[in-house]
């Protein structure tokens, strides 16, 4: 081997490693010097967010029935309001904002210029419990949860499930049908896996997803329950608990972001997508990182 192969080579190495030092339990993901930082208060129940191409974050406010806008220039903004209780955000291709209507017992699309589509509200002819959280697939396609929290009546549906909403289709697909309440969704970024966290079982669970939409070999991630996810593009998944608990693309703890309210749900975003917002509770919190979003 020549000395410029040599080079090379150990050049490539060396870039290797580095690119993998913020997955390894001993050095932080969190950027050096960095902290937990509040950006708003005052919100009843903070949820969903969800970050634009250019890496706006838009967050719900349910009891207020408001989605808000946190802008890369660091203004806060009423984005929507009358939003029928929208919990779980998530921008598809075409920067249409899917939400996750619990309290109106739907699916939506509001276009940038706040046209309101209803995408989906019943299944099997009955009513939905409550849309929660979602993903939308490089198709096109969405998966949602739809468990229930609270009052139980006019409940239609005979359990909690996560449903598949084909490209373009009109008629949804039940693909989890086996948790005890299904919450946090969040799909790869090269569409080839699903993360299902059951808040109340205690466990997140990661399916193959299938050509047509559907899901197949269940198994369990972590046991570790959540409310929210997102993944980073080292693979590493970021579940909610006490604080945000980030674990390996293997399913290993590598370590806890501690947040001063336990954390709902979180997202990347930012101009560089290197910034971690946090939903939690009444506040909504930023930490800037070593890593991108997916």
């Amino acid at each position: 081997m020549t000395r410029l192969a040599m080079f090379v080579s150990a050049a490539a190495v060396v870039l290797t490693l580095a690119l993998q030092l913020p997955a390894c339990a001993a050095d932080s993901l969190v950027a050096p010097g960095a902290k937990v930082e509040k950006l708003a208060d005052k919100f009843l129940f903070t949820e969903g967010p969800a970050a634009d191409k250019e890496g706006n974050v838009f967050f719900s406010d349910i009891p207020s029935n408001r989605t808000l806008r946190w802008s890369t220039d660091g203004k806060l903004t009423t984005w929507r309001n009358d939003t029928g209780g929208a919990n779980g955000l998530y921008f598809d291709a075409k920067g249409n904002l899917i939400c996750c209507e619990g309290f109106a017992r739907r699916l939506t699309s509001v276009s940038p210029d706040g046209k309101v589509t209803v995408l989906a509200d019943s299944y099997d002819g009955k009513k939905l419990n409550s849309p929660n959280d979602l993903w939308v697939d490089p198709k096109g396609g969405i998966y949602f949860s739809d468990p229930r929290y609270g009052n139980m009546e006019g409940m239609e549906q005979k359990g909690f499930y996560v449903f598949y909403l084909p490209p373009g289709g009109k008629t949804l697909v039940r693909v989890v049908d086996d948790l005890v309440k299904p919450n946090g969704v969040l799909g790869t970024a090269d569409g080839k896996q699903l993360f299902v966290a059951d808040a109340s079982g205690g466990k997140t669970y990661v399916y193959t997803i299938q050509a047509d939409g559907t899901l197949a070999d269940k198994k369990v991630f972590a046991e570790h329950g959540s409310d929210g996810l997102t993944r980073d593009e080292l693979g590493n998944v970021y579940l909610t608990g006490k604080g945000v608990d980030v674990f390996s693309p293997e399913g290993k703890p590598i370590e806890t972001i501690e947040v001063p309210e336990g954390p709902a749900n979180l997202t990347f975003g930012g101009p560089d997508k290197k910034t971690l917002f946090i939903t939690a509770r009444t506040g909504f919190y930023s930490v800037p990182m070593r890593v991108r979003g997916q």
